[in-house]
């Protein structure tokens, strides 16, 4: 399965357009998770388990994608698109959502 955020695929020809394809993934965020991010982010530097839980959500959200692309019958999905939200009371839970044209190429 070809995935692009190109809206075609250079030297293929798209021969049939399946419609738009989308994927969620919502994690929420573990309360000791939250204390060490937290605490990385008084002494500065980058989070690694928010990094990791972003990357889970990010391919959680593309599988689905792909697995609603493949029963729709396309070989390939163009134009994808992530988004990244947090949501929840006191925005303790992560959303990512991939989007894209399902479509057949030769």
């Amino acid at each position: 399965m070809i995935i692009t955020t190109t809206p075609s695929i250079e030297g293929r020809r798209i021969v049939r357009y399946l419609g738009v394809k989308t994927g969620e993934a919502i994690l929420g965020a573990n309360v000791f998770k939250d204390l060490f991010a937290g605490i990385r982010d008084i002494v500065g530097g980058r989070s690694a388990t928010y990094e990791k839980e972003l990357l889970r959500a990010r391919v959680i959200a593309l599988r689905e994608l792909v697995v609603g692309a493949q029963a729709a019958g396309a070989n390939a999905v163009v134009g994808v698109d992530l988004d990244y939200e947090v949501l929840g009371q006191g925005n303790g839970m992560l959303m990512v959502s991939a989007s894209g044209t399902a479509v057949v190429v030769e």
